[in-house]
């Protein structure tokens, strides 16, 4: 069926690229904190135990939001490891660091994720895609605080 959204197929396809990188780069930073919160140790475990907890879950529901716009776009989202290892701008965790590390690593997940929010931004905003914009914003917000809030905790 086709898509008449008031969005060119090509400026749609763009949207979504850009979006699925993002997807991907959330997925990525979501399961670096799962596994940090599993595997977190020393004086602080209690605080970032939560903190990564709260964290991962806010990340569980964004991927979906950010797939399901994908789906509106008319296209379909990543959803394989390989997939998201390949669009990710984040790197994947492959060892189990020390607390402090763990805090530092996550602060620059961060810092990518709202830098790849901010990408898929300008290109939906290009296109005039106001819903994806919509989507999008406030992930940028989102990561850019979380950031700040474990830059602060590895000080």
């Amino acid at each position: 069926m086709d898509i008449n959204i008031g969005i060119k197929d090509t400026d749609r396809q763009k949207t979504a690229d850009a979006i699925s990188r993002l997807l991907a780069s959330t997925y990525t930073l979501y399961l670096k904190t799962h596994g940090y919160h599993w595997n977190v140790e020393g004086p602080h475990f209690q605080q970032l135990h939560l903190q990564f907890m709260e964290q991962y879950t806010e990340m569980w529901t964004a991927v979906d939001e950010l797939a399901e716009r994908i789906r509106a776009l008319g296209h379909y989202a990543p959803s394989s490891y390989s997939e998201m290892a390949k669009f990710s701008a984040v790197e994947e965790e492959t060892s189990i660091p020390a607390w402090q590390d763990m805090v530092k690593n996550l602060a620059r997940g961060h810092e990518q994720v709202a830098k790849e929010a901010r990408k898929a931004l300008r290109i939906a905003e290009e296109a005039g895609d106001d819903a994806s914009a919509d989507v999008i914003t406030p992930r940028i917000t989102l990561h850019e605080k979380t950031a700040w809030m474990l830059r602060a905790t590895a000080n």
